[in-house]
């Protein structure tokens, strides 16, 4: 079967975002992830829009390559069918807040003394331990605890979100990562691990520049736009059509940039002569280079920048990368073949392996799908 982790069977406690994420990472790789879901509501987001031939296309987006069980933890027969699925899982995973699975009776410490080999993942928003520990998180509120908020954004502005939900979904890489190390060290010492993941501490690792430059100067770093704090050109252009990111990531680049644009005199100029001298000479640099490439139409710049190795590229709306020849070469965006949604396309699988290729196999799970294939308190892990 193909996937490096066929035959891994995961008991996805998750919803929403951070853990679905998670474990469609890890079913994408061939796990059998089991979701879990509460009878008649299901994962929160199954309610999220927008909705396409009644489907949401939120739920759709990350939770396809997985079988979807409803089970009561009041009622005892769910319980008991539940503990049986547990008895041939390799992985546990849940996004509760710190607290309630010890309320079901799930705690880890529970949990290990009857599975010894059982991996229990955990995502929250502070961890399981620290003050913090069970406040209610959601992406935003993380990205503005955790400093990201306010070194995003346009220059002199406001703070800004990201544009996408990146704190859950750091959460998710981060957890599957873990997982993954855990499995391999299970087959050296036949041991469970815990996994406890914190969107906050995500983000704080993922800060590693601003973190250095406060240290360094002992200044808050401030929002830059689309500029680089510590690299200059290295920004976002005006043409005469639109606008062109370009990143000049050293002197030759920036010597090639020059000539190629027509403002060779820039080379010279004592004001941008070391990278250092061009950050601290930023705006006079871009101000030049805007005046030369607001002559001539983006396609034009873009064509004549890349042909000569000049790291660039055009602002691409969501709509254009659709047709995007390097994303749709690498099937980064691919339609489920009988899904739930007709023409509803996904993206793709980031890691590609030679020797044990990823499949998207399956569509999310209709509420309950698969409760005939896993109510029947069989113990045998099935083939997926």
């Amino acid at each position: 079967m193909s996937g490096l982790l066929n035959g891994i069977r995961v008991i996805d406690l998750t919803r929403v975002l951070a853990g679905p994420y998670a474990t469609m990472l890890l079913a994408d790789h061939g796990a059998e992830v089991i979701k879990i879901e509460q009878p008649e509501k299901g994962d929160d987001s199954r309610s999220f829009g927008p909705f396409i031939d009644g489907y949401s296309t939120y739920f759709e987006s990350v939770n396809r390559n997985k079988y979807s069980v409803t089970i009561d933890f009041k009622k005892q027969e769910d319980l008991h069918t539940f503990f049986k699925m547990l008895e041939n899982a390799d992985v546990i995973i849940e996004n509760f807040r710190p607290g309630v699975m010890d309320r079901l009776g799930l705690s880890y410490d529970n949990l290990k003394r009857k599975y010894p080999r059982l991996i229990y993942a955990s995502i929250s928003g502070y961890g399981q331990t620290g003050p913090f520990s069970k406040y209610p998180a959601y992406d935003s509120i993380i990205q503005a605890m955790s400093g990201l908020m306010s070194i995003t954004g346009p220059i002199d502005g406001p703070p800004v979100k990201v544009g996408t939900s990146i704190a859950d979904l750091c959460a998710g890489v981060f957890t599957a990562l873990g997982i993954v190390m855990a499995l391999y060290r299970r087959t050296i010492n036949h041991k469970g691990e815990r996994i406890d993941v914190a969107m906050l501490d995500t983000q704080v690792s993922l800060l590693e520049n601003a973190l250095a430059r406060f240290q360094a100067n002992g200044e808050d770093p401030k929002p830059l736009g689309n500029c680089h704090p510590s690299i200059a050109p290295f920004e976002n252009f005006n043409t005469s059509d639109g606008t062109i990111m370009i990143s000049a990531g050293n002197n030759d680049l920036f010597i090639k940039l020059c000539s190629l644009i027509g403002i060779d005199s820039s080379v010279t100029d004592n004001r941008f002569s070391s990278n250092v001298l061009r950050v601290e000479n930023r705006e006079a640099l871009s101000s030049i280079i805007n005046e030369k490439l607001k002559q001539k139409p983006t396609s034009y710049w873009e064509s004549l920048l890349q042909q000569e190795g000049i790291p660039c590229s055009r602002i691409n709306s969501i709509s254009q990368i659709f047709n995007n020849p390097q994303i749709v070469e690498r099937d980064m965006l691919i339609e489920f073949q009988g899904g739930n949604i007709c023409h509803f396309k996904v993206p793709g699988i980031p890691i590609k392996l030679t020797e044990n290729t990823a499949e998207i196999k399956k569509a999310a799970p209709k509420l309950g799908e698969d409760n005939h294939r896993y109510k029947s308190l069989s113990n045998k892990k099935n083939e997926v």
